[in-house]
């Protein structure tokens, strides 16, 4: 469905973004390059999911990729073109690319509403870092993950360092990154790295469900206790208590507090 979606949404040409009821599908679109991210799709991304935080038509959000794979990491030739600018421009314009591919990352991470990253097969280097950013993992079988950055002479550079060690704790991190080597979808959920394994026809049927089950509380609550939790292992026990009362105060407002309340009480006759 289209008709909800902003035009210059729906009319992106690296992003494919539909709404299924109350789920926004977010489809990472170059299928000829395994959706390799080049600087137009980071900004479509970027706007697809800053469209989505702010429609109160959608609940929750899949990210997903057309064709045979989630996304292969950043555009090879991105890199080359990068690499030919003059020798003075290339700190500087990596720079900048390296702000847009941490927005979109963060855009991702940072969504209000629940997001579930949907590998419909290889999710390498940034494509990998852009599914740990999204709150839940659901792997297609035989779908593919790997940490591959040093094997181009580079840092994991789209948030890897800071997800993957929250998901697999931080020795099986460091062995992850520094190999380069590919994790198989039996291992991937067996240590954490992803959170449920589907069949390939079933993935974005299984998400979906996921997500309307994820989403059953009132949208306030729901992203008040995602920021929170976000923070969690930054954060003392005393600042999440309070976080949780500012929290809890903003609830107690809310419509949906009130009606859960008033039916409660019409329904034990209180």
């Amino acid at each position: 469905m289209k008709d909800n979606i902003d035009a210059s949404i729906a009319a992106a040409e690296f992003i494919e973004t539909t709404l299924e009821g109350t789920v926004a599908v977010i489809r990472l679109n170059r299928p000829d390059v395994r959706n390799a991210t080049n600087d137009k799709m980071r900004a479509e991304l970027v706007a697809a999911f800053e469209w989505a935080d702010r429609s109160p038509d959608v609940r929750a959000v899949i990210l997903t990729g057309a064709g045979k794979g989630f996304c292969s990491g950043g555009d090879i030739a991105g890199m080359r073109e990068r690499l030919d600018a003059p020798h003075g421009d290339v700190a500087y314009n990596g720079w900048k690319r390296q702000k847009q591919t941490h927005r979109g990352v963060a855009v991702i991470h940072g969504c209000t509403k629940p997001v579930i990253a949907a590998l419909n097969g290889a999710a390498f280097g940034l494509g990998l870092d852009m599914a740990m950013a999204c709150d839940f993992i659901v792997a297609a079988e035989g779908a593919k993950m790997s940490m591959r950055f040093l094997k181009r002479g580079l840092v994991s550079d789209g948030g890897g360092m800071y997800f993957l060690p929250r998901r697999v704790g931080l020795p099986r991190a460091k062995e992850f990154i520094l190999s380069g080597r590919v994790v198989e979808t039996e291992e991937a959920l067996r240590i954490g790295l992803v959170d449920r394994v589907t069949e390939p026809e079933a993935l974005i049927d299984t998400c979906r469900a996921w997500a309307e089950e994820l989403t059953q509380g009132s949208p306030a609550a729901v992203a008040l206790t995602k920021a929170i939790l976000d923070k969690t292992f930054e954060s003392s026990d005393e600042e999440v208590l309070a976080q949780g009362r500012q929290a809890q105060a903003i609830c107690y407002t809310t419509r949906q507090h009130r009606a859960s309340v008033e039916a409660f009480l019409d329904k034990s006759g209180k």
